[in-house]
């Protein structure tokens, strides 16, 4: 099957997410976690480091989340691939 170009289109604006995603998704995990004794003389709500370990990264997870499922609901609308009711 060739793909055309609105396919193509449509794969490098998702591989281009995904890899913006993920990168912010490895500076949280492992960046964060290499410096957080660093990150612990940073005073917020309380140790910095200690904050983005229990609480922070999870939100920033959850934040990714539902950044990339309403980014590619309209992605796929945009090139008419979605799937449900149309609205």
């Amino acid at each position: 099957m060739q793909l055309t170009e609105k396919h193509k289109e449509y794969w490098s604006k998702n591989l281009r997410i995904t890899a913006i995603l993920l990168s912010i998704w490895f500076v949280v995990t492992f960046v964060f976690g290499w410096f957080a004794r660093e990150l612990n003389e940073i005073v917020i709500i309380g140790p910095l480091g200690f904050y983005m370990g229990a609480q922070g990264a999870l939100a920033i997870y959850v934040a990714i989340i539902w950044y990339y499922a309403n980014y590619m609901n309209n992605l796929d609308k945009e090139y008419g691939v979605h799937e449900g009711e149309d609205e």
